[in-house]
């Protein structure tokens, strides 16, 4: 397992926080029914990383698909 790590804003931080706090309402809204279960800023982060490798290892996936759209959004082609 490889550890990376980054450094963001404190606005971002803050925004990430919250975003955490929702999934994790909307999780226990949703009984249970949610892919990562309860979500942490780091388990967010790791789920997105997740997703984004999946442009290369699954990228008919709708996790593989959707990431590469926002990637090419933020004007990547590959």
């Amino acid at each position: 397992m490889r550890q990376i790590t980054i450094e963001i804003d404190d606005e971002t931080a803050k925004n990430l926080d919250k975003l955490a706090e929702l999934c994790t309402q909307a999780q226990e809204k949703s009984e249970g029914f949610t892919s990562h279960g309860k979500i942490t800023v780091p388990s967010l982060l790791a789920m997105l990383a997740e997703d984004a490798g999946m442009v290369i290892s699954r990228p008919g996936s709708w996790e593989g698909s959707n990431m590469a759209t926002v990637l090419r959004s933020h004007g990547y082609e590959f």
